[in-house]
């Protein structure tokens, strides 16, 4: 069955492989409809694509670019079919670069030295099960990078792999739902991380959140989705943007890291303001880091990419789980991450 659902938000047509009851649950008009030629017979693959096979595909700096894992069992990739698309995934991140120092010629130092690959060809080629990033950050909440396997370990053990489940195996938002709270715990979940978790899946069982709305819908929208989840915010949704989706006009101006890195690269003394910083003080006023990077649209995203490297801070947490799930409030990952 190949069904296709077009996004009035940006005309994006999504198409939806080899999807069935038990993964998307809405039908269109053009799957349900009678007489139509069957495309194929054949049942699509569960597997993600080999490693290293890079398949060059229209690309936009206004939606998703990442290929999406459906996480429920016997449904496959939800890839979208962009029509007009300004780029491929083969050029999009050198126009992006091209955009950005045609604005600023001074990071030219920072972007020889410091190539980004989560928007290279490679890494908008990686499959994103979305439902598993999100998890998988909620669980790196408050704790380091080895606890952090850790628990996403035991959790995973916690359940039996299906015949239809996608390959490498992580539950569904079904099997979660299902699995009673004190298990949950058993695997080094918190008592609220394992609601977090919870409220999660409940979300992506009833539609609030899916590969097709994440594949179509602005940014503001899913933004506000994502935070209707307990124990995500807009920091971690802003983040799962950018590193999950590979959404390339993201900016968080509750970034500590991007408020530093903005600082030192427009001139400020960042020593200086932090020894005279006393309470809720700020690097930089949001009202100055929008006004500052406005003119990198649509490619703030890369831009954000920098000024951490402009505050030698290590995004190697943030690509690791693709972002998403450090906590309710505004994120700080130069405060937290490791210096680069």
């Amino acid at each position: 069955m190949v069904a296709t659902t077009r996004s009035k938000a940006n005309g994006t047509i999504t198409k939806v492989l080899g999807a069935s009851r038990a993964g998307v649950t809405k039908r269109t008009k053009s799957s349900s409809a009678g007489g139509k030629k069957a495309v194929s017979t054949r049942k699509k693959s569960t597997q993600i694509p080999a490693a290293g096979v890079v398949e060059e595909r229209p690309a936009s700096p206004h939606g998703t670019n990442a290929p999406l894992i459906a996480p429920q069992a016997n449904s496959t990739a939800v890839l979208q079919i962009r029509r007009h698309a300004p780029a491929t995934t083969n050029t999009i991140l050198d126009l992006a670069t091209a955009h950005l120092l045609s604005v600023d010629s001074s990071l030219k130092s920072l972007i020889e030295s410091h190539p980004c690959e989560i928007f290279s060809a490679e890494g908008l080629a990686e499959p994103i099960n979305p439902f598993q990033n999100l998890v998988s950050g909620i669980i790196s909440q408050q704790v380091s990078g080895a606890a952090a396997r850790t628990i996403k370990s035991r959790f995973i053990a916690l359940f039996t792999p299906t015949p239809t489940c996608p390959q490498p195996f992580f539950p569904t938002p079904e099997m979660i739902v299902a699995c009673p709270n004190d298990n949950l715990r058993s695997a080094g979940l918190s008592g609220r991380k394992a609601e977090y978790v919870v409220s999660l899946a409940e979300h992506f069982i009833d539609g609030t959140l899916s590969p097709e709305v994440l594949s179509t819908a602005p940014d503001a929208e899913v933004i506000e989705r994502l935070t209707k989840v307990r124990g995500i915010g807009n920091w971690s949704a802003e983040m799962f943007l950018m590193f999950g989706l590979k959404r390339m006009d993201v900016f968080s101006t509750g970034d500590l890291g991007i408020q530093r890195g903005m600082a030192s690269h427009f001139g400020k003394n960042v020593a200086k303001l932090k020894a005279g910083g006393k309470g809720k003080w700020k690097y930089m006023s949001e009202a100055d880091m929008l006004r500052l990077s406005e003119g990198f649209r649509p490619y703030r995203s890369l831009f954000m990419w920098y000024m951490w490297r402009a505050s030698h801070v290590s995004v190697e947490a943030l690509t690791e789980d693709s972002g998403a799930g450090k906590g309710k409030g505004k994120g700080k990952p130069g405060a937290k991450a490791k210096k680069a």
